[in-house]
């Protein structure tokens, strides 16, 4: 096992929170539009910040757990990429300004990290006081993998989401944003503005990514340190990511499947490390390095195939996919 100490506990969770501290400060002091150069640096410098980790961290504490911590960070770079495809049909469907864009991605990445560090705590005790949690992880993987792939070129039905539904329905809401406010005074009752519908969406689409992601990752380590740490590095760069790929999204029209086969291989990884520490020790593993491969190659034959297919079809159009099917409905955006 992994052993951590306290002080580095506290010294990564201190350096987390630095950063997000920094981009909220960030997205109060300034709300502007955020170009392409500003994007790029920031994307360039949050990876730059993940791969240092993952030198130090690999130099600490061996090239094992290196390698897993590269493997979980890739998964989850993966899956957040699928996360921003949501978020822009969020800021699309409430046509959200684009100076209040940036403090919508800084809510949602926060939001993401302590819902993800709830569900790694959770899993982390499970799997240690259960090892048939890693059958029941492995059988939710595959099912969301054979749902995002057979719903993979749809949209989730975002307009008729229970949670911003019921928000609806239970606040009123104005019409316009109201500066940014999410919440105003009219006529001295206190009203929710558009802003706090985007937030309830949001956080409803982290909890679902949370459910996907924590098990895709702990399906690359057992190590907790490990699963928080590829997580936080993910998404801390998810808001420069957001404005950075915003116009190349469209083009990874085979992104939904490649995270389909991924997740449905993580599915099958951990229930054969399950069968071969419960049933029967000649069950086969499948070991890091080939997990790390198998991923790698998955993105980049995607990615590589998504651009030439939108080369070849312009009219060719991605889609996040959906973990289940709805009517085709095109709700009026407010």
């Amino acid at each position: 096992m992994l052993e951590i100490s306290g002080l580095t506990w506290a010294v990564t969770i201190g350096l987390i929170v630095l950063l997000l501290a920094v981009d909220l400060v960030l997205a109060a002091w300034r709300p502007h539009r955020i170009g392409f150069r500003e994007a790029s640096l920031w994307s360039v410098f949050y990876i730059l910040v993940a791969i240092g980790f993952g030198v130090w961290f690999a130099s600490a504490h061996g090239g094992g757990f290196g390698a897993e911590y590269f493997a979980g960070y890739i998964v989850e770079k993966s899956l957040s990429v699928d996360n921003l495809f949501v978020f822009v049909i969020i800021m699309t469907t409430f046509l959200v300004p684009e100076e209040h864009q940036h403090k919508v991605l800084t809510f949602g990445i926060v939001l993401a990290l302590i819902m993800r560090a709830i569900f790694i705590a959770v899993g982390a005790t499970l799997l240690a006081l259960f090892s048939f949690m890693f059958l029941l992880f492995g059988l939710l993987l595959i099912y969301t993998a054979v749902q995002l792939f057979r719903h993979r070129n749809e949209d989730p039905d975002v307009e008729n989401n229970v949670v911003v539904k019921t928000a609806r329905k239970l606040l009123p809401v104005t019409d316009d944003y109201v500066g940014g406010k999410i919440f105003t005074r009219i006529d001295g009752k206190r009203t929710a503005t558009p802003l706090f519908v985007v937030l309830v969406a949001i956080g409803g689409v982290d909890l679902l990514f949370a459910l996907d992601s924590i098990p895709a990752v702990f399906g690359v380590t057992e190590q907790p340190y490990i699963v928080f740490t590829a997580n936080a590095f993910a998404l801390l760069g998810l808001r420069a990511l957001f404005f950075l790929v915003k116009g190349l999204l469209d083009r990874l029209v085979y992104l939904s499947a490649g995270l389909a086969i991924i997740l449905a291989f993580i599915g099958v990884k951990l229930i054969l490390h399950w069968g071969h520490v419960d049933i029967s020790p000649s069950i086969p593993e499948v070991p890091t390095p080939l997990s790390l491969g198998v991923i790698i190659a998955i993105l980049v034959i995607v990615t590589v195939a998504s651009l030439i297919k939108t080369r070849n079809d312009p009219t060719a159009k991605a889609h996040p996919g959906s973990l289940r099917g709805h009517r085709d409905e095109h709700p009026e955006s407010h």
